[in-house]
């Protein structure tokens, strides 16, 4: 029987955030004086957007979703990490000001190193990797049978989010976003280097992991293939949908910036 009240208020997570949302309130307020330029505002558009990422992050892997995701339903544990691998790392992004990071980023020691980690294409190679290995069955299923392990995946999904979507969203100065045209040849790139891991899931005609196979079915007539076939669509159009509107985005952006050198 699902418990579906069932909240995690484990330490780790629980606390993790409250840490992150403590750390962004001090920066931000009585340290903001130090690290921004002279007459800076509380950054409160910002302040919403991290806030909420850390929202959606805890709703994402603490509410009754979690225990949905690792004990019955694949596509319940695809809706998790489309939650961390979308809102959750955009808006932890776009939560960031210049002023409050750029001080750790330029620090000479960590420019190079960081520089190649920003570039896109290592970016992009970050994200498809993590997210292709995580979903090798044997490692997948491990995560659905092993907390910590599962922490880690889910910590790692988000990582790597941070990184696919640094290109397009960096909020750094030293470390800056990249030109329109290139953001939209960065998404197709990315939708290109997912979409074996998605014909692989979807076309699949086996069961990939047994978690799931064996699970109790908790819809109705919903078999464990329909489960894998429904998660393997959330994914490839789930993140077409994203691309796409990222694109659309950078070329908007991109117009109105040749159309302001016309002028």
């Amino acid at each position: 029987m699902i418990e579906w009240r069932h909240w995690h208020n484990e330490p780790y997570l629980v606390g993790g955030l409250i840490f992150l949302g403590w750390l962004y309130a001090i920066l931000a307020g009585p340290l903001r004086p130090r690290l921004a330029p002279a007459g800076t505002a509380f950054p409160r558009g910002a302040a919403i957007k991290f806030y909420a990422a850390l929202v959606i992050f805890y709703l994402a892997v603490g509410s009754p979703l979690d225990q949905i995701g690792e004990r019955f339903l694949f596509s319940a544990h695809m809706l998790q990490h489309q939650l961390l691998a979308y809102p959750a790392a955009i808006l932890f992004l776009l939560g960031l000001p210049a002023w409050m990071i750029d001080g750790v980023l330029s620090r000479p020691a960590l420019r190079p190193a960081l520089r190649v980690l920003a570039h896109p294409v290592i970016c992009g190679v970050i994200y498809t990797v993590t997210i292709g290995v995580w979903h090798a069955p044997a490692l997948y299923d491990w995560a659905l049978q092993d907390k910590l392990v599962h922490v880690l995946e889910h910590l790692m999904f988000f990582t790597a989010s941070l990184f696919y979507w640094w290109p397009q969203l960096s909020p750094s100065q030293v470390l800056p976003r990249i030109s329109y045209a290139s953001q939209m040849l960065y998404q197709l790139g990315v939708v290109i280097g997912m979409t074996p891991l998605f014909a692989y899931i979807t076309f699949s005609t086996d069961i990939l992991y047994p978690t799931y196979e064996f699970a109790p079915r908790v819809i109705a007539d919903f078999t464990a293939g329909e489960d894998q076939l429904l998660a393997g669509t959330m994914m490839k159009l789930g993140g077409l949908m994203v691309a796409v509107t990222a694109i659309g985005v950078s070329f908007y952006r991109w117009f109105k910036q040749n159309e302001g050198k016309r002028s």
